[in-house]
């Protein structure tokens, strides 16, 4: 009894330590992917493509495990080549990617239809899922991020260095665009788990227990908050309008993306995706923000934009 008992006191005391611990490795995988993903982001060209293509890879990896545990056999490996040649291909030829993603989905149904255990429909859709989730959604964030680049590369491999960070007119358009709409996605997610964690009483939605409407409400403020002051500080036509849209499509899109994300994992019945990044799990419980705004505001900077007087 007294050996029992002194084993449930360990237990619980290393609980105890685990969990005042865990803020903490939060908080500095965060600081650290935070500025990895600025370096990345400044350099641009292929530099850009390099980091992102890893974190696709990574990403992938973690969701082809959660179509495995539904008993589902995709084509991963050729999903997970063709997704790096749209990010290839989306760096040397941004509007060409339009015309792979289809190519790129007709093969992987080709390479199903000829394996030597019948495909199903489930194994079908989840590797065009896993192309289009995966592969061709990201994709657009080296779009948004080539914009303007090639004309300003002062670096091998396509890519930029500033000379002067104060004069951030100089920059390449597709830097101060992924700046800003990386920064509307940080501030939704932080807004978002400070308010939700401490202040939270309603909850969202049942796929994801924790999410509160306080946070997500919160959190889509902060989004909006962030792109008008950035919408202002460059200059953006139809200010402060502009800057409340594009806030509130990086906030709305950055949730649902959380709560995709979640539905999935519930369905496979895991609680992260992975534990890649301490305190935060997968690649892809950090990335599933990420993955629905970046067609929306890349379409929103070279199609709205220009339309504004």
């Amino acid at each position: 009894m007294t050996l029992d008992h002194s084993t449930k006191s360990l237990s619980t005391e290393t609980k105890s330590t685990q969990t005042r611990l865990m803020p903490w490795a939060r908080v500095v995988s965060g600081v650290v992917a935070i500025a990895l993903a600025l370096g990345m982001i400044v350099l641009g060209g292929w530099y850009f493509t390099l980091g992102f293509g890893i974190i696709i890879y990574l990403g992938q990896l973690e969701y082809f495990q959660l179509v495995h545990a539904k008993g589902i056999a995709p084509a991963a490996k050729t999903t997970l080549v063709l997704s790096q040649m749209l990010l290839i291909i989306s760096t040397v030829s941004p509007t060409l990617a339009d015309a792979v993603f289809p190519v790129a989905g007709t093969f992987i149904c080709f390479y199903l239809l000829f394996q030597p255990k019948l495909a199903t429909i489930a194994d079908i859709s989840t590797s065009i899922l896993g192309l289009f989730y995966g592969g061709y959604l990201p994709s657009y964030w080296v779009r948004l991020r080539s914009l303007g680049q090639s004309a300003v590369s002062n670096l091998p491999l396509d890519g930029y260095f500033p000379h002067s960070w104060t004069d951030i007119h100089a920059m390449p358009q597709g830097l101060t665009n992924t700046l800003l709409a990386f920064s509307c996605i940080w501030a939704a997610d932080i807004g978002a788990y400070i308010v939700g964690k401490f202040f939270g009483r309603t909850r969202l939605s049942n796929i994801s227990p924790k999410k509160t409407v306080e946070g997500a409400v919160f959190g889509v403020f902060g989004s909006v908050a962030v792109a008008v002051a950035g919408s202002w500080y460059l200059n953006w036509p139809g200010w402060p309008l502009t800057g409340v849209a594009l806030g509130l499509l990086i906030g709305i899109a950055s949730l649902l993306g959380d709560l995709t994300e979640s539905m999935m994992k519930r369905d496979a019945g895991v609680k992260d995706s992975g534990q890649l990044i301490p305190g935060h799990g997968g690649i892809l419980d950090r990335a599933d923000s990420y993955v629905f705004t970046a067609p929306l505001v890349y379409y929103f900077v070279i199609l709205v934009l220009p339309l504004l007087p």
